[in-house]
């Protein structure tokens, strides 16, 4: 055999990794039936009233990009909930977002919001929910439509840790992780 032969077979079994690794040993390989196990991740409850969020956002390199700290309210009527979002970003800039949440009977969960391409999905299930969607950041931050996989996991101590991934044309560009608990829950050691 050739080396062309050789360097295309490499090529070839090269990608057969990466795609079984991102779809298989990744973050999106994840399944809410992961997660059974634990404590009940209820959306009702746990994204109800005032919470406080804090968080990073770590760029294409892994360097954190951003930080910030919000505030969300949210109510609900039955399975359908509203939840507002206002972030203060440590360049000074604000953001605010309100979300329509619908819970269906089965533990799917549809998402919009103004700057969400169409409707998110997603489910919670066990200790973990998790939420697809499409969105479109503002102008000044280019503009560009990212792919989101949002996974949250309830702690012991009622305390939400986040963990989201944005990614362009299949790209990983940006990961968010944050914390949410209720407003009122003091920080540990407090």
């Amino acid at each position: 055999m050739s080396v062309l032969t050789y360097t295309l077979i490499g090529g070839i079994l090269v990608a057969a990794v990466l795609i079984l690794k991102s779809r298989y040993m990744s973050f999106r390989a994840q399944k809410p039936s992961d997660y059974t196990d634990g404590p009940i991740f209820d959306i009702r409850e746990r994204f109800n009233g005032p919470i406080a969020c804090e968080g990073v956002i770590y760029g294409p390199t892994g360097r954190v990009t951003s930080r910030f700290v919000a505030d969300f309210d949210a109510s609900w009527d039955g399975n359908v909930g509203t939840m507002t979002e206002t972030f203060q970003y440590d360049s000074g800039n604000t953001q605010q977002r309100v979300w329509t949440l619908t819970l269906g009977n089965d533990g799917g969960i549809k998402a919009d919001a103004p700057d969400v391409v169409g409707t998110g999905t997603g489910r919670q299930e066990g200790s973990a929910v998790l939420l697809n969607y499409r969105i479109k950041l503002a102008d000044e931050a280019g503009g560009h439509v990212l792919d989101t996989t949002d996974w949250m996991y309830l702690m012991a101590n009622g305390s939400i840790m986040n963990r989201s991934q944005f990614r362009k044309f299949g790209i990983k560009v940006a990961e968010l992780v944050a914390t949410m608990r209720p407003k009122d829950q003091a920080y540990a050691g407090e």
